[in-house]
């Protein structure tokens, strides 16, 4: 009953941010922009994001191989594929991570290492991400006109520094503090195994790279909607407001990040001096992409051999 009523409540989140997001638009013009629509940079956008749903696999592999969970390249491709599917279905991508977890734990790796590597993934992720936001600073930073717009800006590159540079330093403190609880445990674990993975003389360089590659790719994926309406945004402008939007969407508030990535698009194009409407139009694009890969991902769980193995049980603790 618990878990009914909040997804109930991030459907309801979402409901609201979108109408947040929408009350205040044009839809003449917003109909006017869908229907000038390019299917052909839309195909151009799924096939960039089937790129980058691959490439986030193999970083998954790295990391998964480093927490005892090793997975061959079309092993975590595929769970990656099934993983979106959920995302578009579950709160944020929380659903695709725990069918993911659910996945590889099948594998024999133990709940543990599963646990693990998910979870240094996600952080890893994150971590990229927060970088890639303090060093475009100086240049979105003076793209931002608004004053509020470069407060919020800050803040938001400053809360996602703190809580990458505090991750990774949990890894460095006493193990006998940390193993005295539970939750700070495993947290520690996570944390041993992320700066690892971070500053590892040979896995760093390729996970640089590859988290580099996937955000750059949603950027990729965010001009390939602005172009198929013709909008005028350029690359350089979407470098630097993507991320952040990207940052924001990964708050487990909603489904999907649907509203979040609409409200907070259309305040970022506004700020930037871009038509808020066109923020709209190009958030609902870029989610309409996502869905159609999910969808993709949706096939590859129906077909596949795990989803006749029975019901998903995911235990509530990392314990082996």
């Amino acid at each position: 009953m618990r878990s009914f009523l909040i997804l109930v409540l991030r459907i309801a989140v979402s409901l609201a941010l979108l109408y947040l997001a929408l009350r205040g638009i044009n839809f003449a013009a917003i109909q006017e922009r869908l229907s000038q629509i390019s299917l052909g940079w839309i195909v151009i956008a799924v096939l960039v994001t089937l790129v980058q749903v691959f490439i986030g696999a193999l970083r998954w592999r790295e990391i998964s191989a480093l927490c005892g969970a090793p997975l061959s390249d079309l092993q975590a491709f595929r769970y990656n594929m099934i993983g979106s599917f959920f995302n578009q279905t579950l709160p944020s991508s929380i659903g695709g991570d725990a069918v993911r977890l659910w996945l590889i734990g099948r594998t024999g790796a133990g709940w543990r290492a599963a646990s693990y590597s998910i979870l240094t993934d996600r952080a890893v992720g994150f971590i990229a991400l927060a970088l890639i936001i303090v060093a475009s600073l100086p240049w979105s930073y003076s793209m931002i006109a608004d004053d509020k717009g470069r407060l919020a800006l800050v803040l938001v590159d400053l809360a996602a520094l703190a809580a990458g540079v505090g991750f990774l330093i949990f890894g460095y403190l006493p193990d006998a503090w940390m193993k005295a609880w539970w939750p700070t445990r495993h947290v520690h674990a996570c944390s041993v195994i992320a700066n690892r993975v971070i500053f590892g003389r040979t896995t760093g360089p390729k996970i640089a790279v590859l988290s580099l590659s996937i955000h750059v790719l949603a950027v990729v994926i965010a001009w390939c909607a602005v172009r198929s309406i013709a909008a005028p945004a350029d690359f350089e402008q979407l470098f630097m407001l993507t991320p952040p939007i990207m940052l924001i969407t990964m708050l487990p508030i909603s489904i999907a990040g649907w509203g979040v990535r609409e409200a907070t698009m259309m305040v970022a194009f506004g700020y930037a001096g871009l038509a808020p409407a066109d923020g709209t139009v190009v958030s609902i694009l870029f989610g309409a992409v996502y869905f159609i890969v999910g969808g993709m991902g949706g096939l590859v769980w129906i077909f596949s051999a795990e989803k006749g193995a029975g019901a998903m049980s995911i235990p509530a603790t990392a314990e082996d």
